[in-house]
């Protein structure tokens, strides 16, 4: 990859593309595409990124699971079961986190939106889905303590 992109830069959100999403619903979750432990430690001491994410919805498959306990038991972050990554280019985008897609998702709990250059050819701008941007409320939320939780009545 990097001698096709150039060397990652530190601070880096690297996503591994590997298409398995792609079939989802219907992928095998008995094998899947692998993040190899030797992957994910030259990523993290070596390019020094921030974290990695995957498409598939764990790691590896090791009887011990030696990538996702080595990230884990280190405090390193990972995202898990991200899709479309086919949509972004390998390149040039900036990252933004939010809430998740409640409709059509994989179920992540949390939402990770690519801002492309403006020549991309992919993508979707604010509100041209019924999911961007969020609803406005007149109400903002407040706590209820009869209810227990927030409410906008």
């Amino acid at each position: 990859w990097e001698a096709k992109h150039g060397r990652i830069p530190q601070r880096s959100v690297v996503f591994v593309r590997s298409d398995w999403s792609k079939t989802w619903p219907s992928v095998d979750t008995d094998v899947f595409p692998q993040v190899l432990l030797e992957t994910v430690q030259f990523l993290h001491l070596q390019r020094s990124i921030l974290f990695h994410g995957h498409e598939p919805l764990d790691t590896d498959m090791t009887s011990d699971f030696a990538s996702e306990r080595w990230l884990l038991t280190r405090g390193y972050a990972q995202a898990e079961g991200v899709t479309n990554l086919h949509m972004v280019p390998p390149t040039g985008c900036l990252l933004s986190t939010g809430f998740p897609k409640f409709l059509g998702g994989t179920g992540n709990y949390v939402r990770f939106v690519a801002v492309c250059p403006p020549d991309w050819p992919q993508g979707i701008l604010p509100g041209s889905t019924p999911e961007a941007p969020l609803p406005e409320y007149k109400n903002a939320l407040v706590w209820n303590s009869q209810k227990g939780h927030r409410s906008r009545s």
